[in-house]
């Protein structure tokens, strides 16, 4: 007997689901680490998928 395949979740467009980037800023600090910044997609937070899309009452289909 087959298992049900649970779906798969929705990928961000914008994003392809590379939600966070780090971003390296110029120059170093007094320890001599790389100064970086984390950026996340502003289409989905950060989490990397895409909401569901919802069908609007009385929307056309």
């Amino acid at each position: 007997m087959t298992q049900p395949t649970p779906p798969r979740a929705r990928i961000c467009p914008a994003c392809d689901g590379f939600a966070t980037a780090a971003v390296t800023l110029s120059g170093h600090e007094n320890r001599g680490h790389e100064r970086t910044v984390t950026v996340h997609c502003p289409a989905c937070q950060g989490t990397g998928t895409a909401p569901a899309r919802r069908i609007r009452e009385g929307a056309r289909a």
